[in-house]
């Protein structure tokens, strides 16, 4: 279980272009990384639009935002297209970084049980420390809770 104030894991996964970023490659800056279940949906769209309409706030902040999904790659890119989104979102497919951060996790939904990316948010220091964890992400104003949380309000 990860906890505030502890080292924040390292990756390596590729980004859109299939670049491969790592969190080390931040070093110095506070970075923002929210896991969520799945482009092209309804509340991970929102979720993506309200952090591409804050992102001057992050950019001032010296903060990066990074999103994480399960999805492809090819995916994330027509995703960053449709919606303009000015922030890198990388592909975890094979799900070792979302099990590193536990957000893989076993989810309910009419009844029926599977594994899914529990929405959640990390923010990171310039030391690569946890500095705060959002579990169990509701989409409507997280991106505000975030900014207050940075601007230490």
């Amino acid at each position: 279980m990860l906890e505030v104030g502890k080292k924040a894991p390292a990756f390596k996964l590729p980004d859109a272009s299939g670049k491969k970023i790592s969190l080390s490659d931040f070093k110095g800056k506070k970075v923002v990384i929210y896991f969520y279940p799945k482009d092209m949906t309804s509340g991970c769209t929102q979720e993506a639009c309200d952090f591409r309409d804050w992102f001057p706030d992050f950019s001032k902040l010296k903060t990066v935002v990074i999103g994480v999904s399960a999805d492809s790659a090819s995916l994330h890119q027509k995703f960053i297209e449709k919606y303009s989104l000015p922030f890198v979102l990388l592909s975890d497919e094979n799900k070792e970084v979302l099990e590193k951060y536990g957000v893989w996790k076993e989810k309910s939904m009419y009844g029926r049980k599977y594994m899914g990316i529990e929405r959640t948010t990390f923010v990171i220091d310039e030391d690569g420390k946890i500095q705060n964890i959002f579990t169990k992400v509701k989409v409507a104003g997280h991106v505000d809770e975030i900014l207050k949380v940075l601007k230490g309000k």
